[in-house]
């Protein structure tokens, strides 16, 4: 009788059985079991709004979103507002798309329907934070308790028609008292401070005029950089004929202070929120638009120099060291009322007003303390802006008040107007290689410094909206904003 080999047959499927497991055990721990975790579009079933219910609602958001991107919010802030709304009335499958000119939402009905697509161009911006504020607590409040569209359309317009908190001589006030303790900040005399007084108040309705009549922001910026040049020229010229009290002024610091306020007025915060919430789109014109007017403050500024320098009227950087420059007390006092005449000329009210000129002076304080143990001057003001995006965010909520507001007019105080116009000067004083050697690190250094804020600010808000959506146990994009 043969002898069959049943052992080596049963250890045989043993193994292949063995192996088959391990393999779908890999297949289990390797490959997932649900759906992608990225949200990729799919397609959205018909959510049962009429057609003309939906142009109208489309209609209220989108010129929501106008108003709100037209008073300085960014991208991130105009999208949310948008689909709030348009969720609130029951459209689900809305797609918004915001550019730096022009806001478009698509709203798709199904395959079966032709899609809702408006687009309106945003023409008009300025920084007006008070309306902004009441716009998003009507969208609030909308979104909360939705109302008959038309009757939301009447709300809306009566925010946007309604008058500004102040009137425009008190804007043009506080641009004048923001400039002079900018003078104050960095060491400026009496006359210093006074003729910047002036030439703010030159800037201010100079600049507004221009845009009146519609002259670009690049023309205006121009203009209005040689304001405080042709001021400084002026004392330089008064201190050759004589006058003692011109003569131990140090003019550059008026020209400093006339750029402070000129760049107080760029988006450059908001350029480095909406880079960092993925809107590069709106990012890089705001980044462009940032560029472009500065370069505007370099020519005027440089225009006005270049003519004094061979009419023998020099603006030597210089300071007067005096003792409003070294007292601690007095630069948080400086830093404060910029902070807050800032506000005041952005249209903040109220508690946001006091609690930018409260971030100001900590903030300054923050960098002057790292700059005395030998930190650099665009690391201490990165520090110092982290620490004004964090707190302003955090605060900001608890006292429902806009935090764009606050951090925005928290960090002027820490604007590089004297590197500028020190970068500016070496380049001119001597012409050719050598200015350009010396002038050129001058300028790198505000850049890395305007860098410094603008980075340091973006990070603060981040971290604040972290920590908010880990208390309130929500996802980081699910987490309002303010």
């Amino acid at each position: 009788m043969a002898l069959v080999a049943r052992p080596s047959h049963d250890r045989s499927e043993r193994a292949s059985r063995a192996g088959a497991r391990l393999i779908a055990g890999t297949r289990r721990a390797v490959r997932p079991s649900g759906p992608p975790t990225d949200e990729i579009p799919v397609w959205t079933p018909p959510d049962g709004v009429n057609t003309a219910t939906a142009r109208a609602v489309i209609d209220l958001a989108l010129r929501a979103g106008v108003a709100m991107l037209a008073t300085g919010a960014g991208a991130a802030d105009v999208n949310e507002t948008v689909l709030l709304l348009t969720r609130a009335y029951g459209l689900r499958s809305v797609h918004v798309d915001v550019t730096f000119t022009s806001i478009g939402v698509s709203y798709h009905r199904g395959p079966d329907a032709d899609p809702v697509t408006v687009l309106r161009a945003v023409t008009h911006r300025t920084q007006d934070y008070t309306r902004l504020e009441r716009l998003r607590n009507l969208v609030l409040s909308l979104v909360d308790h939705p109302v008959d569209v038309q009757e939301a359309r009447v709300r809306f317009d009566a925010v946007i028609s309604a008058p500004h908190p102040y009137r425009r001589w008190v804007v043009t006030l506080a641009s004048a008292l923001l400039a002079s303790a900018v003078a104050v900040l960095i060491g400026g005399g009496l006359l210093v401070t006074v003729v910047s007084f002036l030439s703010a108040v030159l800037i201010d309705r100079t600049q507004h005029a221009l845009t009146r009549v519609g002259v670009a922001p690049f023309f205006s910026q121009v203009v209005a950089a040689a304001i405080p040049s042709l001021g400084a020229t002026a004392v330089v010229f008064a201190g050759l004929k004589g006058s003692t009290v011109a003569g131990q002024a140090s003019p550059s610091l008026i020209v400093a202070s006339g750029i402070v306020l000129l760049l107080s007025g760029l988006s450059v915060v908001g350029a480095a929120e909406d880079a960092l919430a993925g809107y590069y789109v709106t990012a890089g014109a705001r980044s462009f638009e940032v560029i472009v007017q500065t370069i505007g403050i370099v020519i005027g500024v440089t225009l006005v120099l270049t003519v004094g320098n061979r009419t023998g009227l020099y603006i030597a950087v210089t300071s007067d060291a005096s003792f409003t420059s070294r007292n601690l007390l007095i630069q948080l006092a400086c830093s404060a009322v910029i902070s807050a005449m800032f506000a005041i000329s952005s249209y903040a009210v109220g508690r946001a007003t006091l609690m930018s000129a409260a971030m100001g002076a900590l903030g300054w304080w923050i960098s002057s303390m790292l700059q005395s143990h030998d930190i650099g001057a665009a690391s201490s003001v990165a520090a110092a802006a982290t620490f004004i995006g964090f707190a302003s965010r955090l605060w900001a909520r608890r006292l429902r008040m806009s935090a764009l507001a606050v951090t925005v007019a928290s960090i002027v105080p820490l604007l590089p107007g004297m590197t500028v116009y020190a970068g500016i000067s070496q380049i001119i004083a001597e012409p050719g290689a050598v200015g350009l050697t010396r002038g050129l690190p001058s300028l790198a250094g505000a850049a890395g410094i305007g860098l410094g804020l603008a980075s340091g600010v973006s990070l603060g808000t981040y971290l604040a909206r972290v920590l908010s959506a880990w208390r309130q146990g929500t996802s980081l994009s699910t987490a309002p904003g303010t």
